[in-house]
């Protein structure tokens, strides 16, 4: 039988930044935990929403939005999370987080393997 996860401890044993730790399994999602700061790469998911829940700090989701008809560019969308926040980025939509000191948790689908990973990251070049 499976004990409960104290989540105040995984944060405390973190020890470096954007370094999902593993906190659960639940089907085939896995709920992480992750000290954040500064701005990641713009990158996307092709298989799976992204759910973002703000533990502490501060975090802007930027997002793609589709650029409109004749327009070249897309316009980017800037979503101001505070501590408490759950925010859902859809399969698909190019974003990157932007954090002060933040604290995260993130559920997604299950990556299956790391080439997998390479995939979405070849699409982001």
């Amino acid at each position: 039988m499976a004990a409960p996860v104290s989540v105040p401890d995984v944060i405390a044993s973190i020890r470096s930044r954007w370094s999902p730790h593993l906190v659960a399994t639940t089907n085939d999602h896995d709920v992480k935990v992750v000290k954040i700061d500064d701005a990641f790469i713009w990158h996307a998911h092709q298989n799976t929403d992204e759910l973002f829940y703000l533990i502490s700090g501060k975090l802007t989701m930027e997002m793609e939005e589709e650029a409109a008809q004749g327009e070249a560019r897309a316009e980017i969308r800037n979503v101001l999370m505070k501590p408490g926040d759950m925010f859902n980025v859809p399969k698909g939509v190019r974003h990157r987080p932007v954090a002060e000191d933040a604290v995260i948790m993130v559920i997604e689908r299950k990556i299956r393997s790391t080439q997998e990973i390479r995939w979405t990251l070849r699409e982001q070049e």
